[in-house]
């Protein structure tokens, strides 16, 4: 067999006129050749570790049923080696008579080369009829006919045989590492309190150990199940092994691992993530606290103002806060984890509503105090010019100063006072435009 999966083609010549001793000669040579291939390939098959794990094997299903029409086919093999091998003698045999042959020997040498007079016997081996045809209890063949049914039935062996190893020879292993890692990461899960039944990625771990013991037991027993022909492949052993079972578990055991990492990085800074959460709960209850104190101050300082309520201080933050606390305390981190993602979210939006509730009742206060300082502005302004003495201003000035610094203060009525001085002394401030020689002209004609 010159190439992978084929014997050497028979190179005779079809049936026809008597050989010459020369034309005998030279097909003895090439039929000693085939004999020698034909026997190294089918003894490196019958020495192939692939055919050898199936023999002691205890196959299921496409397997099984392949390997027992596979095993029939190298039996029938052999048999035909042995029929070729034995026309193959007898030809050397009646060429050896004579060092030059008569024409008897001619023609003998031309039947038995040419001819199809090697008979085979069909015995209780043979194979289904799809790989030889219609059962029959002998068959006829000439060399070239012989030769190609072995080819096929060496094809079809080799690739059973071959596919079957690729996948023994792949998976397995493969299936081994990862169990492997997921044994330490099953381990790893079970220090941080991550068991099934207690934590979704311990049923995952459970569900993914189940997976890994299957596959291996139904790779191990139908290899063939999980192999994947190449297209347009005529090659034996043209394919893959089919992953797609191990690459999902993989994927699978991946994303828990990631998780079980995440919960031994809280394990590590927990402690550290407790006191920052404490500290934003506790900006929160002063900012409320803070917010109360001022409500109670517009209510008594601020006349006709809708002040909002304040909320008191968040006590389910708080009890999950201490839940937190226990978890780190007894080592819960599965638990503590999630936890304290979502106090972290939670307590940042009660500061933030804290903050929004403070502005939002400290807004008359803050209107106030704008009112103020602009009065205040504009009396040193006027007062940087000389005209602090003015009656007006100083009466304008007293009735705003009066309704900002008296209480309960109407914001509206205040702002109204104060915008009434500032329009006072913009008139005072702007200077007057001296009249003109045409305006004087224009005030004479209309006096006449």
């Amino acid at each position: 067999m010159g190439v992978a999966g084929s014997f050497p083609g028979f190179a005779g010549k079809p049936p026809g006129p008597v050989m010459d001793r020369d034309e005998a000669d030279r097909a003895l040579a090439r039929l000693g050749a085939e004999h020698e291939a034909i026997e190294t390939s089918l003894l490196a098959l019958q020495d192939h570790a692939g055919r050898r794990l199936l023999e002691g094997a205890e196959l299921t299903g496409v397997t099984r049923d392949r390997w027992a029409t596979t095993d029939r086919a190298i039996t029938l093999l052999w048999g035909y080696f042995d029929a070729y091998a034995g026309a193959l003698a007898q030809a050397r045999e009646v060429r050896a008579r004579r060092r030059h042959p008569n024409r008897d020997d001619l023609v003998a040498l031309t039947g038995l080369l040419r001819g199809d007079d090697i008979t085979v016997a069909n015995t209780a081996a043979v194979p289904d009829a799809s790989i030889t045809g219609p059962a029959r209890l002998s068959e006829r063949f000439t060399l070239e006919e012989l030769v190609s049914r072995m080819n096929e039935l060496y094809a079809r062996s080799l690739d059973m045989v071959v596919a079957s190893d690729s996948v023994w020879s792949a998976l397995p292993a493969r299936i081994d590492l990862l169990a492997a890692e997921l044994h330490r990461t099953r381990s790893l899960a079970h220090s941080v309190g991550v068991r099934p039944g207690e934590h979704p990625a311990g049923d995952d771990l459970a569900e993914i150990t189940q997976e890994l013991t299957t596959l291996r037991t139904q790779v191990i027993s139908d290899p063939l199940a999980f192999w994947l022909p190449g297209p347009g492949s005529a090659a034996p052993g043209g394919g893959r092994p089919d992953t797609t079972r191990y690459d999902r578990a993989a994927r699978a055991l991946e994303d828990v691992r990631r998780e079980i990492e995440a919960v031994l990085a809280v394990r590590q800074d927990a402690e550290q993530r407790l006191v920052q959460l404490r500290d934003v709960l506790s900006r929160a209850d002063r900012t409320l606290a803070e917010a109360r104190s001022a409500r109670g101050e517009v209510l008594a300082k601020i006349a006709a103002s809708e002040v909002p309520a304040v909320s008191g201080p968040p006590t389910a933050l708080q009890e999950r806060l201490a839940a937190a606390s226990d978890y780190r305390r007894y080592a819960q981190w599965h638990r503590l984890s999630p936890l304290l993602e979502s106090l972290e979210r939670e307590a940042e939006d009660e500061l933030l509503r804290a903050r929004e509730s403070l502005t939002s009742v400290t807004a008359p206060l803050a209107v106030r105090a704008e009112l103020r300082g602009r009065l205040d502005a504009y009396r040193a302004k006027v007062a940087r010019h000389g005209l602090a003495e003015d009656p007006v201003l100083i009466e304008r000035y007293d009735a705003a100063r009066r309704m900002l610094w008296s209480a309960p203060c109407d914001l509206r009525v205040a702002g109204q006072a104060v915008l009434r001085y500032q329009q006072a002394a913009a008139e005072l401030l702007t200077p007057q435009r001296p009249s003109s020689p045409e305006d004087r002209r224009g005030e004479q004609g209309e006096t006449r």
